[in-house]
């Protein structure tokens, strides 16, 4: 079953105001949970786009969400495309959008899908199954390098270097094919003094992983720039974030969006002409509170960011 515990879900509907009515657009549906409650608080004119990756999420989410009519539409594709998918439908702005760029609970703990390091299961954790591209690939065909890069970049993993070279000395008896084995050399990989951390030792490697075979962060930058494009004047875009890399590009984005000019900041006035096209709503990110981490405990690195569109 596809179970959506929604994350910072008050924070987001003060934020949207889904009670002014217009067009929303959840571009990570999920299982539904920030959706329906989105709709809740609508007029009865409101309108809710969802858009998510996963056919699972798709299915259960058109399911759950089905009582709400032509007010609710649904469609297959990565937020990435976010204009291309609400062409067919007329939609050119939106009065706000959400971007919850977490994995699901249903995500994590489904076996088969090959997420967790805490369950043996195939090497897959693609988002979309229909993506030939998986996390078997990754492992076993990337070189040295390229697992390295991914493992500091991604994962920001400081033994990044020592996490590579078991991998590719271990694939070179046979492949690599479930998640205990790729869980294994990652804790073979860091120092003993250094594995008891609160969070598993292999979080990070299968963390730096997942955002390779989803292109998560290749395709974050053009998503914020088309969400922004797509917000009507006064419009608002929230993002949620699970972690720091996430947050960051998130972050300047936003910045760049406040303050655009490129002007040497010793001049005494612009001359680049560039102007300001929305102002940011959280200078600093809202995160979960203690009641929510007692109810929710993925929530506990959960940050949320607004803009508002000038």
């Amino acid at each position: 079953m596809f179970v959506h515990i929604p994350v910072l879900l008050n924070e987001v509907l003060t934020l949207l105001a889904p009670e002014c009515g217009g067009v929303f657009i959840d571009g990570t549906l999920g299982g539904g949970g920030h959706a329906q409650a989105l709709l809740d608080h609508m007029p009865a004119d409101g309108r809710l786009i969802g858009i998510d990756r996963d056919k699972d999420a798709v299915y259960a989410a058109s399911k759950r969400l089905s009582s709400y009519g032509e007010r609710m539409s649904v469609i297959h594709g990565n937020f990435s495309d976010m204009k291309t998918l609400l062409a067919p439908l007329g939609i050119t702005q939106a009065r706000g959008i959400l971007l919850d760029l977490g994995l699901s609970s249903y995500q994590l703990d489904t076996t088969e899908r090959g997420f967790s390091y805490k369950r043996n299961a195939p090497l897959d954790m693609r988002m979309d199954q229909e993506n030939p591209f998986s996390a078997y690939d990754v492992v076993n065909g990337y070189s040295y390098e390229e697992l390295r890069r991914i493992l500091h970049e991604y994962g920001e993993e400081r033994f990044a270097s020592r996490i590579a070279e078991r991998i590719t000395k271990a694939r070179e008896s046979k492949p690599i094919e479930t998640t205990e084995e790729l869980a294994a050399l990652a804790i073979a990989g860091i120092p003993p003094k250094f594995r008891n951390e609160p969070q598993h030792p292999a979080r990070r490697t299968f963390q730096a992983i997942r955002i390779e075979v989803n292109a998560e962060i290749e395709v974050l930058p053009e998503s914020l720039d088309q969400a922004l494009d797509l917000l009507q004047k006064g419009g608002r875009l929230c993002i949620i974030t699970f972690h720091s890399l996430e947050d960051r590009i998130v972050k300047q984005a936003f910045r760049r969006y406040a303050d655009p000019c490129t002007c040497d900041k010793r001049s005494p006035m612009c001359t680049c002409g560039k102007l300001p096209m929305a102002k940011i709503l959280t200078r600093r990110p809202l995160v979960s509170s203690e009641y929510e981490l007692q109810h929710n405990s993925r929530a506990s690195s959960a940050k949320l960011r607004c803009i508002q569109k000038l």
